[in-house]
């Protein structure tokens, strides 16, 4: 017959494995949108993104105007 090996692992240790995986996710995260950031130029920094006579600006107020009284 063939035998089992158990080995037991203890709940510190795999509450350290899972942080440290955790860990390793962000940290991987964060360089990359950290690169992205630094691609806009300064052009790009000082236009102007809200447009007040856009489309969807009207449509929002349109859309959520308090009722007539």
């Amino acid at each position: 017959m063939k035998e089992r090996l158990w080995t037991t692992i203890a709940r510190r240790d795999l509450l350290r494995a899972m942080m440290t995986a955790a860990a390793a996710t962000t940290a991987g995260t964060v360089a990359v949108e950290a690169s992205a950031a630094t691609s806009e130029s300064s052009g790009d920094k000082r236009k102007a993104r809200y447009r007040a006579d856009s489309a969807e600006v009207k449509d929002f107020y349109r859309v959520n105007r308090y009722p007539a009284k």
